[in-house]
């Protein structure tokens, strides 16, 4: 154990110990899910990260949710995340991109008001 306390699994890292436990060959749920042998082998090694329709489909196959896959994984957001950006990161009612660009305008919007501050102006 690190100073930095256990580490946890990643998503690939689920992805491929589900697959796993489902004895199903890597081939084989690529085959299912639609995608190819190298494109799921990149996202168990975390080399990529899936869309949205493609981590939906290796859920369905492995008899889960996406948010049972992604739950885990997500224990690893640092402690001084504001609560509205794990609000963001839960909605499942946002696409991925949707999220990321909700995230993007929030943080700079508090980057903003923060230099504001710091200028002594006045937040309209």
């Amino acid at each position: 154990m690190t100073s930095d306390g256990p580490r946890h699994p990643t998503l690939g890292e689920i992805i491929r110990r589900q697959r796993e436990l489902a004895e199903l060959p890597m081939r084989q749920l690529a085959a299912l899910v639609g995608i190819s042998n190298p494109y799921l082998s990149q996202i168990e090694r975390n080399l990529r990260e899936p869309s949205d329709r493609v981590l939906e489909a290796i859920a369905e196959q492995l008899h889960l949710s996406a948010d049972v896959l992604t739950a885990e994984a997500r224990r690893d957001e640092p402690e001084d995340l504001s609560a509205m950006v794990r609000h963001i990161r839960r909605d499942p009612d946002l696409t991925k991109a949707q999220r990321l660009a909700l995230e993007e305008m929030y943080e700079t919007f508090r980057e903003v008001t923060r230099a504001k501050r710091r200028r002594g102006a006045r937040a309209d």
